[in-house]
């Protein structure tokens, strides 16, 4: 039943386009079941074959060289510009995500449905949506956003990033101080309800958003970090934020990676392989995620990763492989449609608690936290599948033999964060933007539109500028041209 009533939802929401539109759908249910409702949108969020294979693998996991390929249309590890490509995430963002959550949201707050835990639960996943985009495109449509059919605004005007992430931290702090007794129960598929489950995760996510901060306003940043750690964190791998994903129905349910990735499910683009970055940081560590995120290459028998930048002229000077079947692809077992899609881990919560410990920001030991961090980035793949569960004494050899050092412990956190976030591209782009780590060399493909530099964010819908007017305000504020592929070389507010 709770399928048929998500797929009604789905139909409900699949033909509008532009923000006018998607505003001000006449058909647009008001008050849906808010249970039904909070389940369509966080499989929305989680997203479907469209935006995860073009803003999530193609441009995010590539720019950042979790991931290479040869083919031409697998841009991202070469720079170049589809506008189609590199705006998907903002268009479905704001077609199957950002309505629906303010309708839900509008409900919840008129109290004819819910209760006051469902309308926290709300508020924080809210923040998920919205985190997630800002972080990609910059100045986006915030406080007006969702608004056509309730409020009339067909044309939402574009807040700039600073006031966003001000009113985001604002929204998990009393988002958080809802949530008592009732909930979603079973129609939430992250906590099944779980009330201190949500609030450890509204915290870690707040430590997430004020750690985004630190460069651009390191005093706010530390005051929502102590905040975070004081309200209490997520505390072992059981608090990790994901949905299990099942085999249908398709484009519902299905995990949007694996609708790209999955050969045994009839899917399976064939074009990315394990970058030569990451095969080169596991090899180096001994890491024991080698062996869990890439499979032996069908031609040597062994994992080996790809160089960035090449294309299937390029590589045949390459000295490490010559074709695409010289190197490794992703282990099949994390990309099914089956599989969990992460949004935020306990690896992760470490791993920020271990860099507020360095910067003095209300944490405790850095090393302790460093430690648990890797232990918990090795043992979270046990979500994807029991087969791929590390033993204790592997892990612990593993821990040991890579103590964290204080005079590299940025450096140390930052690869280990990038890490733990494979698979979670867009979060793994974003942290790497804010920190530099890992250090990684970019590449200067013929055509690419940064000069030879990594993307700085991804470029909106072209078409934008005459679907909504205020969007001319806000690339004057940016400092965005007119050439959406300039776009990708300006940094957004909090990178500095």
């Amino acid at each position: 039943m709770l399928l048929v009533l998500v797929a009604l939802l789905a139909l409900q929401t699949s033909c509008d386009d532009g923000f006018a539109e998607i505003n001000t759908n006449p058909q647009a249910a008001i008050e849906i079941n808010p249970n039904f409702q909070m389940t369509w949108v966080q499989l929305r969020t989680s997203g479907g074959r469209y935006e995860n294979w073009r803003a999530g693998l193609i441009y995010s996991s590539m720019m950042i060289q979790h991931m290479s390929a040869l083919c031409g249309y697998w841009t991202g590890d070469k720079y170049t510009y589809n506008g189609g490509y590199s705006s998907s995430l903002i268009d479905n963002g704001y077609r199957e995500q950002v309505k629906d959550m303010q309708d839900l949201i509008n409900t919840l707050q008129s109290g004819t449905q819910g209760d006051q835990t469902m309308l926290g639960m709300a508020r924080i996943w809210r923040v998920v949506i919205f985190h997630r985009l800002t972080d990609m495109y910059g100045d986006v449509p915030y406080f007006e956003a969702g608004k056509g059919a309730l409020e009339g605004i067909d044309f939402p005007a574009y807040d700039a990033q600073e006031v966003i992430y001000m009113d985001m931290l604002k929204e998990l702090e009393e988002g958080i101080a809802q949530i008592g007794s009732g909930g979603f129960g079973g129609a939430d598929l992250i906590y099944a309800g779980d009330a201190d489950q949500w609030k450890r995760f509204g915290n870690s996510l707040m430590l997430r958003l004020a750690m985004r901060l630190s460069e651009v306003d390191p005093g706010t940043a530390q005051a929502w970090a102590s905040k975070a750690i004081a309200g209490g964190v997520m505390n072992s791998n059981a608090d990790d934020a994901f949905i299990q994903h099942t085999n249908g129905p398709e484009g519902i349910n299905r995990n949007g990676i694996g609708e790209v990735l999955d050969k045994s499910n009839g899917f399976g683009d064939d074009c990315p392989r394990l970058s030569a970055t990451l095969v080169g940081l596991l090899e180096s560590t001994g890491d024991p995620r080698l062996n869990i995120l890439g499979v032996p290459s069908a031609n040597t028998g062994v994992i080996a990763g790809m160089p960035n930048g090449l294309d299937e002229t390029t590589i045949q000077d390459n000295a490490s492989g010559t074709s695409t079947d010289d190197f490794s692809r992703i282990n099949p077992a994390i990309v099914l449609v089956e599989s969990p899609m992460m949004f935020m881990t306990y690896a992760e919560t470490e791993l920020l608690l271990a860099e507020a410990a360095m910067r003095g920001w209300g944490a405790s030991d850095a090393g302790s936290h460093f430690e648990a961090g890797l232990r918990a980035g090795v043992k979270m793949w046990e979500h994807y599948d029991a087969s791929l569960a590390v033993d204790d004494a592997t892990v612990d050899a593993f821990v040991a033999a890579n103590p964290f050092d204080a005079a590299n412990g940025m450096e140390q956190i930052g690869n280990q964060y990038w890490l733990a976030t494979f698979l979670n591209e867009y979060e793994a782009y974003s942290n790497f933007r804010r920190t530099g780590y890992p250090d990684l060399t970019p590449v200067n493909y013929a055509g690419n539109v940064t000069n030879g530099q990594i993307p700085l964010r991804l470029a909106g819908n072209p078409g934008e500028g005459s679907l909504n007017p205020n969007f001319e305000a806000a690339k004057t504020r940016q400092g965005l041209g007119s050439d959406f592929s300039s776009h990708m070389s300006v940094p957004v507010w909090w990178d500095k």
